[in-house]
């Protein structure tokens, strides 16, 4: 495929309004291009691979406009007065650069683009600004406004993962129904590219080979809620019951000696833990292995775990022997995904557990443990469990049920938490996706920013629905360093994966994703989450961020079921906390 051909399919992706229609336009893509499988979800994305592996290009707003400058032979305060006029430097480059008369291939795009993030050294900017001016003229026209958006983070066609993975099947067999099998493969690679390759060129069939593999992040299995241990033991029967850490979820992955270190977000972040990374090494017995556990920090002086803002100061890139020696961690680990060339992703919660323990080498002063473990059908037992591990300082429980295999990138009932908030009648909290911010009045107006717009994920739409309107729980530092992260995201119309009927003074693209508690789930006309026909909507009654969740994907946040299922059991909820207050409950 050229790549004028797919500027031209992103131009006509971005006039289409329904979800239907852009998932029979990305389908028409994958089948006229099955060549170019392995690079189109990640350029349909505007990245230049997976998450995890997906390199930075490293040219700021000056630098790109540098570029469209030397390109089209006009001085920069030209660009500079064409920018301010249009508002976009994509434009600018369509305007000033005329299509050039052999266009090129997408792959051909693809490689140059890699070739600039991956310039490195002395004189590496000049040499990047040269191979983006290079490729702005081999391209023109329509063709260089997307480049530029690519370029600077901007493409912003609304092409969320669900939706690609529907297109996938679309585009091989004319429906969604080899939807499941698509976002299986996803789930055990975390890469689109490589599913998309192996679908096209080898069929449905060849889903069935991809594995995990170290190396690879598999998307993390997510935990569903119910209120009370007495409504765990009713629906899941016999529970094995761990502890929740309130730290950083990593996934941590062995091939000899070579080791990675995951978040939930798919980021690679083995420079950030080196003592997990020799762990890794000294106290896994096996060639290769996949971890799922989460790493706490803790004070050395008393052993007491850190609160999980401490722990994520872990997360640097610079100053990390000092970050070591100041905020020392414990990696507990609670699944195994993968072992010595074994899928272990099918096998039950209980054999995965025992095989786990097979291969950690216990120490003493050891930075990896395997996690506590207790199993019980009796709702009084699992009670106590929770209420000792909040005593310890920990977040409460998760509760698995022991003949579930691992549902990567999955949401289910296999796994339920049980926080501190169920004790204390409150609805629990939320994860949600900041997709706009209001300035603020009063005080906060100084600021510029008073308080968030916080939508819940719909995945059977792709969509990010609002629930919330947050003013409170930030300090002023603390709201003026998010409004310079918003504001790096920030976007002149609605994204196109929102649905909202509130206006806030700044869109921002749904990227970032706070923690809100709040007192009580209640109805709303003004809010989209759960709105149906002139049914009204849901939103949340006195909310407050409680921390931001930088190791949460946007589409790993709270769900739009989720609220509607919380607001059902809210009532009986409630009851039950009053009756624990009263002393007349378990």
């Amino acid at each position: 495929m050229l790549f004028s051909a797919l500027a031209e399919a992103f131009k006509q992706i971005e006039a289409i309004s329904s979800r239907a229609q852009m998932t029979a336009r990305l389908a028409e893509i994958f089948r006229q291009a099955p060549d170019d499988a392995a690079i189109l979800p990640y350029l349909l994305q505007g990245q230049l691979g997976p998450p995890y592996a997906a390199p930075d290009l490293g040219l700021d707003e000056q630098r790109i406009a540098q570029a469209i400058a030397a390109a089209a032979s006009v001085s920069p305060d030209e660009v500079r007065r064409l920018y301010d006029q249009l508002g976009d430097l994509g434009l600018v480059a369509e305007h000033l650069l005329p299509s050039a008369p052999r266009p090129l291939p997408v792959q051909d795009v693809y490689t140059q683009l890699r070739q600039v993030a991956t310039t490195v050294g002395v004189g590496a900017y000049v040499e990047k600004v040269s191979l983006f001016q290079d490729l702005l003229q081999r391209t023109g026209g329509q063709a260089a406004r997307y480049l530029v958006r690519i370029a600077q983070g901007r493409l912003r066609l609304g092409v969320g993962d669900a939706t690609l993975l529907d297109a996938l099947s679309v585009a091989v067999v004319g429906s969604t129904s080899l939807r499941p099998r698509i976002a299986r493969a996803y789930s055990l690679c975390s890469d689109l590219g490589l599913v998309a390759s192996r679908l096209l060129t080898g069929g449905p069939d060849a889903l069935d080979q991809i594995h995990p593999t170290p190396g690879r992040p598999v998307l993390p299995a997510l935990a569903e809620r119910l209120p009370s241990p007495a409504e765990i033991i009713r629906r899941l029967g016999r529970v094995i019951a761990e502890p929740k850490y309130d730290g950083l979820r990593l996934q941590a992955q062995k091939d000899g000696d070579r080791v990675w270190l995951f978040t939930r977000r798919l980021e690679n972040v083995t420079h950030a833990f080196p003592e997990i990374v020799r762990a890794v090494r000294q106290q896994i017995i096996a060639d290769q292995a996949i971890l799922d556990g989460e790493a706490v920090g803790y004070d050395t002086r008393t052993g007491q775990f850190l609160p999980f803002q401490e722990t994520a100061r872990r997360r640097r890139k610079y100053r990390v022997e000092e970050m070591e020696a100041r905020f020392p961690l414990r990696y507990y680990v609670f699944d195994l995904l993968y072992l010595d060339g074994q899928d272990c992703t099918p096998l039950p919660q209980r054999q995965r557990s025992e095989r786990l323990r097979q291969i950690v080498r216990e120490e003493p002063n050891g930075v990896i443990s395997t996690t506590l473990q207790v199993e019980t059908g009796d709702a009084r037992e699992l009670e106590t469990f929770v209420a000792e591990m909040l005593r310890r300082g920990l977040e409460g429980a998760v509760v698995k049920r022991p003949d579930a295999p691992y549902h990567a990138g999955a949401r289910q009932f296999s796994w339920v938490k049980l926080k501190r908030e169920y004790r204390e009648a409150l609805a629990d909290t939320f994860d949600l996706v900041v997709v706009g911010y209001f300035y603020g009045r009063g005080k906060r107006a100084k600021l510029g920013i008073g308080s968030l717009l916080g939508a819940v994920y719909a995945p059977d739409r792709d969509l990010f629905r609002t629930l919330s309107r947050v003013g409170a729980g930030l300090t002023d530092e603390e709201w003026l360093r998010l409004r310079e992260m918003l504001d790096a995201s920030r976007v002149a119309t609605k994204p196109r994966r929102v649905d909202s009927e509130i206006v806030p003074d700044v869109w921002v693209e749904p990227r970032y994703v706070v923690e809100v508690i709040a007192g009580e789930i209640t109805r709303s006309p003004q809010h989209t989450c759960g709105k149906v026909d002139r049914q009204p909507g849901y939103a949340l009654r006195f909310p407050r961020v409680s921390r931001f969740r930088f190791d949460r994907r946007p589409e790993d946040a709270t769900t739009e079921n989720e609220v509607i299922e919380m607001y059902r059991m809210q009532s009986g909820h409630g009851a039950q906390a009053n009756q624990r207050r009263n002393g007349d409950g378990s």
